[in-house]
């Protein structure tokens, strides 16, 4: 049976900023569906330890006296998330991260920062996954859609809704749905492979696709790099 009759869990985070080295978690969610129906949700607020930028605060609606007051320290919802996240993929549940390379190579660097272990020391060594990026996904299948590629105008793309946008939750379960979407439409690249399958396909679209950029940009900046990784990056943090 396809993986679009099972359980499902979206992740998202809120952040401190665009650089996964050095931004850090302000709220977290992690929600569980099955079928698309909601299960389970569970959120997190942390203290990031540092201030929020205004730009940040602005996206996402949290400032830095109140991720202080009412925030755990970034520490334990680093390790809460990383043990929840680690539960379901060594129950072999697919976990989907709209651009799965910033939130769990972020994620991977909040855990090295507080002397935590990796997300791949709890799986016994082997790499997150499967993870289901729907940015990468729809990059491989409609390849040459012209706009934006950002979850909103995914959403829009793929008839979902996407209610209060930029709280994590609501962006965890609008990228779980845009899966969703994507498996029911695309049903030979997409619905119809097994969960570990589809995760080793990302793995080579998303590095074609960071190939691509890096030849674009180098016209204009020989020295440009695109990290090929998928869905974390090594060197990050």
């Amino acid at each position: 049976m396809s993986w679009l009759h099972d359980t499902l869990v979206g992740f998202d985070l809120e952040t401190t900023g665009t650089d996964p080295a050095e931004s850090r978690i302000v709220t977290a969610a992690l929600v569980e569906a099955k079928g698309g129906e909601v299960v389970r949700e569970r959120d997190w607020l942390a203290d990031p330890g540092v201030a929020i930028p205004d730009e940040a605060a602005a996206i996402h609606g949290i400032v830095t006296d109140r991720a202080v007051a009412e925030g755990r320290p970034a520490a334990e919802v680093a390790e809460e998330v990383a043990a929840a996240l680690c539960a379901y993929w060594r129950a072999g549940v697919p976990v989907v991260v709209f651009n799965a390379s910033f939130d769990l190579s972020l994620l991977a660097a909040e855990l090295r920062r507080h002397g935590l272990p990796s997300l791949e020391q709890r799986l016994g060594g082997r790499a997150p996954g499967p993870v289901l990026d729907p940015l990468a996904v729809d990059r491989a299948v409609d390849r040459y859609r012209k706009g934006s590629r950002t979850l909103q105008s995914a959403c829009a793309v793929y008839g979902v809704e996407l209610a209060d946008a930029h709280r994590a939750g609501s962006d965890a379960l609008a990228a779980l749905h845009v899966a969703l979407a994507l498996g029911r439409k695309y049903p030979q690249e997409v619905g119809g492979l097994d969960p570990a399958e589809l995760h080793t396909r990302q793995v080579g679209w998303y590095a074609t696709w960071a190939a691509g950029l890096q030849e674009w940009l180098r016209k204009k900046d020989p020295q440009a790099v695109v990290s090929v990784e998928w869905p974390t990056r090594a060197a990050v943090g």
